[in-house]
């Protein structure tokens, strides 16, 4: 075990317990432990928005896919950043003015009903928890390689810090855990690209022809069509980036943790900014591991590309800096899976405890209580599933996730924020609809069904890796039909009160 890597690890930990420890002390009701009372500003939640959003995939991918497959590896980054302008325009100001905690808040906000509770509560809990399980097992291998701990070990000591930090400090320890993951991971990642440039005096072109001597794809590096050579594939692939982010349960349930909407608008603002400053800087990145490291040692060490930052930091920096990216890796997959237990915390005790099971009349400290089990059982239920999936390539969990988010949820959020004709009917069909076919497109595709993964199934059902171009206009037409074809109807008077509120937050009081 090298020292310097353990000793940056401890310093984590205890940063991040000490936010805790100052948070619980404030986590004392509901409304802080779900939305911090609504305290942040605009400045801090966009930090948290990207804390939250960049996960293990985006930081330690991403730098991968680029210095694997060139632009091609961009393209991911593109999808992601683009994403949040469809949040802005068309989710983040209604979903603030119709919710109080959950996505069931706002749905029901139109159709009061627990059956809407419980469907969206579901799709919420299920998105949550195929988020999760990449983000652990991911931690798990990072710190067997960093550390020398058992895989086990490692993903059970993840497990145990997220746990600790939503079960006693609630939204409020969550919130501030991401925004210093967010100012360490900046930092880190500027410090990186800086020493990469300062290699090469400063010069561009120096760079971009390294780059093109040290990679077998030469000049095609720079160009479309190495990691899809399907126009399908890679149209599928933005779909599901672009439209998937404004369905996930974790990012929208951070609309409720500032006090209005011009909060909400400098959160996206601020959040979109820091998000494309980092995108900017894993292109630096992942060129940098190509012109230093080479495109053959690189696939040597880590065929799959995750460990290319880490690899960079080592080769230019020597093993102090190898240790302070890999710490930040595990401060960046800690604050993602913080925020991910939250938001399936208050999907469960929130919507199906207080709302179904004690039909809205459970106290204040009963549902503090309920919250905090609901965090510690989920937490031990994704360290579970973690746990047997160390030899399993859960790669395909993170495109899963975002496709079950655009094909059920955002339909869903959509419909019954635009939609006058939308009805309960039309919100079980997408929902259902959105998550059946996202999971069967999945699962009988190459992703799982292919000849590596030893499957009964030797051949791909579907023949996409990305699916999403199938998935998410099935979610869109199922609540579309679904209303359509229902006898249910809203009077004009409720759709335009409902349409006001929703859109200027006046007019009348959420249910």
């Amino acid at each position: 075990m090298n020292f310097t890597y353990f000793l940056f690890f401890i310093c984590i930990i205890v940063c991040t317990m000490i936010i805790t420890y100052w948070a619980a002390k404030r986590s004392n009701t509901t409304n802080h432990f779900y939305i911090a009372a609504g305290s942040l500003s605009g400045l801090q939640n966009g930090m948290a928005i990207a804390g939250d959003f960049i996960s293990a995939a985006s930081f330690l991918g991403i730098v991968g896919a680029i210095a694997l497959n060139g632009y091609d590896g961009f393209l991911y980054s593109i999808g992601f950043l683009v994403s949040y302008l469809v949040v802005m325009f068309f989710i983040a100001e209604p979903v603030h003015h119709l919710g109080k905690y959950s996505l069931g808040d706002v749905v029901c906000s139109r159709f009061p009903s627990n059956k809407m509770r419980f469907t969206m509560a579901s799709g919420a809990f299920l998105i949550s928890i195929l988020y999760m399980i990449p983000q652990l097992v991911a931690s798990g291998l990072l710190i067997r390689l960093l550390l020398n701990i058992d895989y086990s070990i490692s993903v059970m000591i993840i497990g145990s810090l997220m746990t600790v930090y939503v079960v006693f400090g609630g939204m409020i320890a969550t919130s501030w855990v991401q925004i210093v993951k967010t100012v360490v991971l900046l930092s880190g990642t500027f410090l990186l690209s800086l020493i990469v440039f300062s290699r090469l005096d400063w010069n561009v072109s120096e760079l971009i022809a390294k780059v093109s001597a040290n990679t077998p794809l030469r000049e095609q590096f720079f160009m479309t069509g190495q990691l899809f050579a399907s126009p399908v594939e890679l149209f599928s692939l933005q779909l599901a980036l672009v439209l998937g982010t404004a369905g996930l349960p974790h990012i929208l349930i951070r609309f409720f943790t500032v006090r209005n909407t011009i909060e909400v608008r400098r959160s996206l603002v601020s959040a979109t900014w820091i998000i494309g400053v980092f995108y900017m800087m894993t292109l630096v990145l992942g060129f940098g591991t190509v012109a230093f490291l080479g495109y053959e040692k690189l696939v040597a060490s880590d065929a799959t590309g995750n460990l290319a930052a880490p690899l960079l930091a080592g080769e230019v920096g020597g093993d102090f800096l190898l240790a302070f990216i890999s710490a930040i890796a595990f401060t960046t997959i800690v604050a993602v899976v913080a925020g991910l237990v939250i938001s399936a915390t208050t999907a469960f005790s929130h919507d199906i405890y207080h709302h179904i099971w004690k039909k809205g009349k459970s106290t204040e400290k009963e549902q503090l209580r309920a919250a905090r089990w609901t965090a510690l059982g989920i937490g031990l239920i994704s360290t579970l599933f973690a746990l047997q999936l160390e030899n399993i390539n859960v790669t395909f969990l993170v495109s899963l996730t975002f496709i079950v988010a655009a094909s059920s949820n955002l339909p869903v959020l959509l419909l019954t924020i635009y939609w006058k004709r939308f009805n309960q009917t039309g919100v079980i069909a997408g929902m259902v609809c959105g998550i059946t076919v996202s999971l069967t497109v999945v699962l009988l595709g190459p992703n799982v069904m292919n000849p590596d993964h030893g499957w009964i199934l030797k051949e791909a059902i579907f023949p996409l890796y990305n699916p999403g171009v199938i998935a998410i206009p099935s979610g869109f037409a199922a609540a579309i039909l679904g209303s359509l074809l229902s006898a249910k109807k809203e009077s004009l008077n409720d759709w335009q009160r409902f349409a006001i509120f929703s859109q200027t937050g006046t007019g009348r009081e959420r249910p």
